[in-house]
């Protein structure tokens, strides 16, 4: 991840002030290179594409416009301007995902040159390239302060080093130009412009190593001196430990919703998430009786019909989040698992709502699925709870299921329509 603020002529022709961006990306990106450049249209990278969305983009006083690829590695890129009456300013944020493209020196090489041109041409006050994940282990951009005064301060100490650094003028003074420039690092350079860039370590995906980390503390209490070796060392390993990648064995009941989670968390906290998931065990279903209640309904068709209705009317509801859904297949059942654990649904919405529509509904909706997939019966019943889906020697309450299932972000997991369905096509024949 590479995030960069800086100033430029906000009254100069964009094609002259920012052209040096592109040349050194065009230049050093090679591997990662955009090829797809968003403005109020995406159009394949070129230098022309560039201009037309930025001429699409702007607005009176900023333009955004994002740049991505469409093959391996994964690249999203964003460029943010702010033209005057604001203080002229560019932002570029650059996330790649691949750290292991950055074991190559050579890779490592030209990014370093392609942002010192950058630093060079577009003054800033700090810049820095890292691992993500690492960098939000770090606390960045907070570093435990409120919000207000990260944003009106910045970065304006040494709150923690990364693989690439660049101090702009301000910040190499307040630590010292002499104490910076001799900074135990792989390169510190001094730039024309009074900015520093500072390189920690050859290739950015060792950055957890130890012995990188061991480099990087030294660095840190270097620049600064109040800071305790020992504890900073011991806090960069225990940062190391929290990446160590974590070996997903996860229910295998479960295993088709719990392994979509991790990525709705931070990717600092993936692997906790990981090691946490695997030692889930969701309780064994308990919806289902040894022999049927006898069906007391007057009407079975007018039931039946009536529970079509609900089951169409959740698929209507959820069709276009849901796309499976309307297949009622299992894994429509896990869509929905993972749709509603990622939504919050049963905390989110009314209480009166859940209850009166949606887990009826859903009810409706599952019992249908063990019906058309593994060939179940409805036996109904006037208490809607109690209907039930025989399937081999048992009936199945889908209903039940369904109520217990919408209490609470907590109970789509405990009893999610995946397992449930799991169960039922165990005990088949």
């Amino acid at each position: 991840m590479l995030s960069f603020e800086a100033t430029f002529d906000g009254l100069a022709p964009i094609e002259d002030e920012l052209g040096l961006i592109f040349d050194s990306l065009e230049g050093g990106a090679g591997e990662w290179m955009p090829d797809v450049v968003a403005g109020k249209y995406e159009r394949k990278y070129s230098r022309g594409a560039v201009w037309k969305a930025f001429e699409e983009k702007r607005r009176e006083r900023t333009a955004i416009v994002g740049f991505y690829r469409t093959q391996v590695p994964a690249l999203d890129m964003t460029l943010r301007i702010r033209f005057p009456p604001l203080p002229s300013g560019l932002g570029v944020s650059v996330y790649i995902n691949s750290l292991s493209l950055f074991a190559a020196e050579a890779v490592c090489g030209r990014f370093v040159e392609m942002v010192r041109a950058w630093a060079l041409r577009y003054p800033t006050a700090y810049a820095s390239a890292h691992s993500m994940a690492d960098d939000q282990l770090s606390g960045a951009p907070s570093f435990g302060r409120d919000d207000e005064t990260a944003h009106r301060d910045g970065f304006d100490k040494v709150y923690d080093l990364y693989w690439l650094n660049v101090f702009g003028p301000k910040l190499v003074e307040s630590v010292g130009r002499e104490r910076m420039l001799s900074t135990p690092a792989r390169r510190v350079e001094e730039l024309s412009n009074g900015s520093v860039l500072l390189v920690l370590w050859p290739t950015a995906a060792d950055f957890a190593s130890d012995e990188a980390r061991v480099a990087q503390a030294r660095a840190h209490v270097h620049l600064r001196p109040d800071l305790d070796f020992d504890r900073v060392l011991r806090t960069l390993r225990e940062r190391s430990a929290a990446l160590l990648p974590v070996e997903s064995r996860f229910h295998p009941d479960v295993a088709p919703v719990l392994s979509r989670l991790p990525d709705e968390y931070a990717i600092s906290e993936r692997q906790r998430k990981i090691a946490e998931l695997n030692s889930f065990r969701p309780p064994t279903p308990e919806e289902w009786l040894p022999a049927a209640l006898p069906s007391d309904v007057e009407n079975p068709e007018r039931v039946l019909e009536s529970y079509g209705d609900l089951s169409e009317g959740l698929m209507a509801a959820l069709h276009t989040k849901v796309p499976s859904i309307m297949d009622e297949t299992p894994e429509s059942l896990t869509d929905l698992d993972f749709y509603f654990w990622r939504e919050n649904f049963p905390e989110r919405y009314e209480r009166q709502l859940i209850n009166g529509h949606t887990a009826p509904a859903l009810g409706a909706f599952l019992g249908d699925v063990l019906v058309r997939r593994l060939g179940g019966t409805w036996v109904l019943r006037a208490k809607m709870e109690e209907s039930q889906v025989r399937v081999g020697k048992r009936v199945w309450l889908p209903f039940l299921r369904a109520r217990r299932y919408m209490q609470s972000r907590e109970s789509l997991l405990d009893y999610s329509l995946t397992q449930f369905f799991r169960e039922v096509e165990r005990f088949r024949s």
